[in-house]
């Protein structure tokens, strides 16, 4: 028994891997808006040159720490002032993927943004996607990954810190699509995570 489920762990950890190495940017994005994932500042710094390119309309950053200023947002990326006054907003509640969607979700259905460019790491990317479609589905939701490491060049398999960090965001991942094989299963789950929102915004 242990055998084949290491077998399906070790397929599906390499069948996830190849799809991160495919990841590319769109050659021409563009959308309603742009929502970036911390975790980097080279993540920000992508999105606010989305922003100043005319990508889309306004930018999140979603999960910003609390004790980081605007300000020091604003000069990592060398944004201007009147950019950052008029079409940035910074989403402080999040403190994980789940929290960022959630975050995400209110900001998008308070403005009717239709579609949005998410920005995030490759690796990171196919789990934002999965809980972003979770909580707006009517949402179309465009991956912009930000490729810290070449997975199609470099041998990341002899890496043990990437390799590491590869493997802690599949098992993420599967946990995250295993919650939405019991949500399937369970016809109380769609109602339970309606509330939970409900309860999100009183």
């Amino acid at each position: 028994m242990l055998v084949p489920c290491l077998g399906l762990f070790v397929a599906g950890f390499l069948q996830f891997a190849d799809e991160v190495a495919s990841l590319q940017p769109p050659p021409s994005p563009k959308a309603d808006a742009i929502i970036v994932l911390t975790g980097g500042f080279q993540r920000i710094d992508q999105g606010v040159e989305l922003l100043k390119a005319g990508a889309g309309k306004r930018l999140l950053i979603s999960g910003v720490h609390p004790t980081t200023t605007r300000s020091q947002i604003r000069r990592n990326t060398q944004g201007s002032a009147a950019l950052f006054t008029c079409c940035v907003d910074i989403g402080r509640e999040a403190v994980d993927t789940i929290g960022n969607a959630a975050e995400a979700s209110y900001w998008i259905r308070d403005r009717g943004y239709r579609s949005i460019l998410v920005v995030t790491n490759n690796y990171h990317m196919p789990r934002s996607l999965l809980e972003l479609r979770r909580v707006r589905p009517e949402t179309e939701f465009i991956a912009f990954p930000v490729v810290n490491s070449d997975l199609k060049t470099s041998n990341w398999l002899r890496n043990p810190l990437f390799l590491k960090a590869i493997l802690l965001e599949y098992a993420k991942y599967s946990v995250a699509l295993l919650r939405d094989v019991i949500g399937s299963l369970s016809p109380n789950w769609g109602g339970t995570v309606s509330t939970q929102m409900a309860k999100g915004q009183e």
